[in-house]
């Protein structure tokens, strides 16, 4: 059994399939689901899909797509929800310089923002990063009073050398369908982090992994993702499957499986 650390579930394109997916999950080889939230509307959603169901939980935060409209009424949603005992983390969260669109110094203002807010609600954060590796890490340096309670790269597509850049702030690398694209070339860096701070997603429906790759990705296509990089390391699937459990819940000390 395997966790999916981040969906989209609620996405237009899956959330008539939402409830098939999540009566699934056993059968799919699947022990939680982590649903996240992009945006106010989002994470409303993460939450309310999080609360019907048993090991489906929640992020909530403003990605940097969206860091224009981010405000009091962001801010003061995630900060209450962060109590619910689903709401296990803040995010997607940082920075995507690739259509630059909202201007950088607004992607850096909701950012940072959202750090100070994570850090007042006590959780971890999953960052969304693209083409802004630089300004992350002087971003983190910068705040690094603020992070305390964790950090999850996902999608990680930074290099190797950027994996010990990161350990300082507690850091967690999650990574999905990409990893098994003919040319993605990602195994040395798979083999740069450590054991302990492996953790696999599937950000359906986007990314599907090989083989199916062209069909809209779900949670279950986790287990092909993590059967890929398994091979690539060169370890016992079983104990590989254990161990990114194990990093998920070390990362996501709320969540509560049953």
């Amino acid at each position: 059994m395997i966790i999916d650390s981040h969906a989209h579930i609620t996405e237009e394109s899956l959330r008539e399939d939402a409830p098939r997916i999540i009566a699934d999950m056993k059968k799919d080889g699947l022990l939680a689901i982590v649903e996240v939230g992009c945006d106010f509307d989002t994470s409303r959603d993460a939450i309310e899909i999080a609360e019907k169901n048993d090991n489906v939980f929640a992020l909530v935060g403003t990605h940097p797509e969206f860091a224009a409209v981010y405000g009091d009424r962001e801010r003061e949603f995630y900060l209450e929800t962060a109590k619910h005992p689903k709401v296990i983390g803040i995010g997607e969260i940082g920075l995507d310089y690739y259509y630059e669109t909202p201007e950088r110094e607004v992607q850096k203002k909701a950012f940072v923002a959202q750090l100070e807010l994570a850090h007042e609600a006590k959780l971890p954060i999953s960052l969304h990063i693209r083409d802004a590796y630089g300004d992350l890490l002087n971003i983190l340096k910068d705040n690094r009073h603020y992070i305390q309670h964790g950090m999850l790269m996902h999608c990680y597509c930074g290099s190797k050398e950027f994996v010990r850049e990161l350990a300082p702030f507690d850091s967690y690398f999650a990574f999905g369908g990409v990893v098994t694209f003919k040319n993605a070339k990602k195994d040395d860096i798979l083999r740069a982090v450590p054991s302990d701070r492996l953790i696999v997603e599937t950000d359906c429906p986007y990314m599907t992994p090989v083989p199916f790759r062209g069909k809209r990705n779900e949670p279950k296509y986790v287990v092909n993702t993590a059967e890929y990089i398994a091979n690539a390391l060169g370890v016992d699937y079983e104990e590989f499957e254990k161990q990114t459990v194990k990093n998920t819940l070390s990362l996501f000390t709320k969540m509560r499986i049953k």
